[in-house]
């Protein structure tokens, strides 16, 4: 796999939080969702942090009444960011991420305390297609892992979705209304349902707890 992404999360999270100048800083539940959207979208990591920084240099350019109101979630940089998402697309070089950060031996353990939380949950299945992977190969090709690790998880959740009552799915979609109401004037039709599709698929995982399996969630 030429280019290695892993770190995404974290050096959004950490990105973020640099701009924002004002030490430690939780991200929501939204914020969380957004940058996995961002990520199954294929947006650069580098679209991503210069869109951040974009967004903020625009925010501190405003007249100081402007800016009573901190920064307090990264939908605030999703303009932004989709335009340097175009600008790299259109062949504005983006930086060369650096290699996976992790050896063999972390993902096998990673697999493996999976597939045991998969089992205790009662998804056999689900453990045992996990440990079928064919670690030591697919290691050579950290792409085709991701995607048959991903092929796992969204099997997992469609079987969650399929089981979440309709009252579960009415909170949950009202609660990411509430959280977002702020920012979304400053999103698409399409970032916003995006975004809702993750929002609701986390919630899903948290709520059965569940894990990720995806090698983006390897060491979070």
């Amino acid at each position: 796999m030429k280019e290695n992404y892993f770190n995404y999360f974290t050096e959004v999270e950490d990105h973020f939080q640099k701009a924002r100048g004002s030490g430690l800083f939780l991200l929501s539940p939204i914020d969380w969702a957004l940058i996995e959207a961002w990520k199954n979208a294929g947006t650069p990591l580098e679209a991503v942090l210069r869109g951040i920084d974009q967004a903020f240099e625009k925010w501190r350019k405003r007249p100081a009444k402007a800016r009573i109101h901190m920064v307090n979630s990264l939908a605030y940089c999703a303009q932004a960011v989709a335009a340097e998402a175009q600008a790299i697309a259109a062949g504005v070089p983006a930086k060369t991420p650096a290699e996976a950060p992790f050896p063999i031996e972390t993902v096998r353990a990673y697999v493996k305390r999976n597939a045991a939380t998969l089992r205790q949950a009662g998804h056999e299945d689900l453990a045992v297609s996990l440990e079928a992977l064919d670690l030591d190969a697919l290691f050579g090709d950290l792409e085709q892992m991701e995607q048959r690790l991903t092929a796992i998880e969204e099997k997992m959740i469609a079987r969650l979705r399929a089981a979440m009552s309709d009252e579960a799915l009415f909170e949950a979609r009202r609660s990411f209304d509430q959280d977002l109401k702020a920012y979304r004037s400053k999103m698409s039709a399409d970032q916003l349902a995006m975004l809702e599709k993750q929002f609701l698929e986390r919630k899903l995982l948290q709520t059965a707890g569940l894990p990720r399996l995806s090698l983006f969630y390897l060491q979070s």
